[in-house]
């Protein structure tokens, strides 16, 4: 069982469905001649979750018969990714979707109509993209290239009109659309960065800046990516975990005979595989503000509404719903020495300590999108999507730069208690999250040894703050804590002024009381929640 068996025709459909395997519902070659001559999408970043969720989306509107045309892929950073991972497989793939009860389903993925190396030394490839961003048919094209894809290096705005960087490449294409007609197009990024068109939008315009100051470019060209009825930049909140090939689910494959199963590690250290495995939940909420139509995603699943309700899906995920979970289970788990969150999960005390801090004490504040049902919405992290066993995610990866995400996964939810004059006793697990914090610096675990904590940029500074504490140490002073949980920079707020400071000066008094003191605490406070 090969992928390219589809494309030849050369396979018995019934011995695929046999095993599982759902295949493509319309016609590959048809569809790709189709979006060869009129296209209407390109998507920058050939990686593994372009392939799971965007590429995968447009499968299921293409398997509806409601919509003809593919996606083309361009890739602008790891240009093996095209070699390896989709030129050889006609660029098919599989897509693995791993389910929490540890079953698999499987999917073969055959939107991806073309795939390209955006970069001028394969001039055929730059060429083809130069063609395709003439055509009047061209409705959007889309990001997964990371928050840091979008950077601007003064040194890349020099080299005019042949840049190196993606946003550089972006700009000049969008000048051959501008020079073949001023034809109208949207730019949607769709990486999981906070207002993320603005950065695109902010790449696109330091490049067309330069450019025109320089004379390489007209003014017109400026006033193009700056006019809102020609390009826009829409926001968008994607979800989805994608994690690297997992060697599991190899091994499943290759007993059922499809033979693609090898993983593929680039110069670059990209891991990838002509199959993508990928969590089961996925969320994918786009500003609708496209000036030349757009294909239909929502016939996959994706949902559009404004920039407004863009911004309050990501408010409720960010400080309710998922990201103050992840760091409350990453403080304690790395105390407690696990190293698997879903592993965490079968923990009574973390589960309910989680699950309290969500429930209970956030939701009362929760910003409601309304084309999300919160409840809904952490129900499913707290049941399906953290348990999961297929997520190889750690305590210690997530515990990354915490200093950083204290002050939106916890801050802003203090914040709206006391901007709306609620009671503060209310609040206990929260707390105890941050006692965790102080404890967790220490980088003693709970049996007394002794772990590294994850990289951050107050790592040092903190942690000399918390210096003087000793792990069951009886009568120590404590009012060193002052100093840590009145920092603003990495709570929000100054801990002690929202009237919580001395409640989780106690608490942390009592994670220090010696080994065991972790667990003890964490018991108490959760079964008296």
């Amino acid at each position: 069982m090969k992928l390219t068996d589809i494309l030849s025709g050369n396979y018995n459909a019934a011995e695929w469905e046999a095993k599982g395997y759902e295949l493509p519902k319309f016609d590959i070659a048809a569809v790709a001649r189709k979006t060869h001559e009129e296209p209407t999408w390109v998507h920058f970043g050939a990686g593994n979750i372009f392939r799971a969720f965007p590429a995968a989306i447009l499968n299921e509107a293409l398997n509806s018969g409601k919509y003809d045309r593919g996606v083309i892929v361009a890739e602008s950073f790891d240009y093996e990714i095209i070699d390896k991972a989709y030129r050889p497989y006609g660029n098919l793939s599989l897509l693995v979707s791993l389910q929490s009860t540890g079953t698999i389903e499987k999917k073969v993925i055959a939107s991806v109509t073309e795939s390209l190396k955006a970069d001028y030394q394969f001039a055929d490839d730059w060429n083809r993209l130069a063609e395709i961003f003439r055509k009047p048919s061209l409705q959007m094209i889309t990001f997964t290239i990371t928050e840091k894809g979008y950077s601007v290096a003064p040194a890349d705005l020099e080299r005019g009109l042949q840049p190196v960087l993606a946003m550089g490449k972006v700009t000049a294409l969008l000048y051959e659309r501008y020079k073949a007609g001023q034809y109208p197009l949207t730019v949607q990024s769709t990486d999981n960065c906070s207002h993320n068109g603005d950065k695109v939008k902010a790449g696109v315009l330091a490049y067309a800046t330069k450019w025109a100051e320089q004379g390489l470019v007209p003014a017109g060209f400026l006033a193009y990516v700056q006019d809102a009825s020609k390009i826009t930049y829409p926001w968008s909140m994607i979800d989805k975990i994608t994690p690297r090939p997992h060697e599991k689910v190899q091994e499943l494959l290759a007993a059922d005979g499809f033979e693609d199963n090898n993983t593929i590690i680039t110069d670059k250290k990209t891991f990838t595989a002509p199959f993508v495995n990928a969590e089961e939940v996925q969320y994918l909420v786009v500003e609708d503000n496209y000036t030349n139509g757009r294909p239909p995603l929502e016939l996959g699943g994706a949902l559009y509404t404004t920039r407004e309700t863009v911004d309050k899906v990501e408010t409720m995920k960010v400080t309710t719903c998922l990201n103050p979970l992840h760091t409350a289970m990453s403080i304690y788990g790395c105390l407690l020495d696990y190293t698997l969150i879903s592993a965490e999960m079968a923990d009574s005390d973390l589960r309910s300590f989680i699950q309290k801090i969500g429930y209970i004490e956030a939701m009362p504040v929760v910003t409601d999108p309304g084309v999300l049902n919160p409840y809904e919405f952490i129900g499913t992290v707290i049941n399906r999507r953290l348990p999961n066993p297929f997520m190889p995610d750690a305590p210690q990866r997530i515990a990354t730069d915490t200093s950083q995400k204290l002050p939106i996964r916890f801050g802003e939810t203090i914040k709206k208690y006391i901007a709306r004059g609620l009671d503060m006793s209310n609040l206990v697990l929260i707390p105890l999250a941050l006692a965790g914090y102080a404890r967790y610096l220490k980088g003693i675990d709970d049996s007394g040894k002794p772990f590294t904590p994850s990289t951050d940029p107050l790592l040092e500074e903190l942690q000399a703050i918390v210096a003087p504490l000793e792990l069951g140490k009886p009568d120590q002073d404590f009012s060193c804590l002052k100093q840590l949980y009145s920092r603003k920079d990495v709570f929000g707020l100054d801990l002690y002024e929202a009237g919580l400071g001395e409640r989780i000066e106690g608490m942390v008094k009592e994670l220090y009381a010696g080994p065991g003191a972790v667990r003890s605490t964490l018991h108490k406070y959760v079964i008296a929640r």
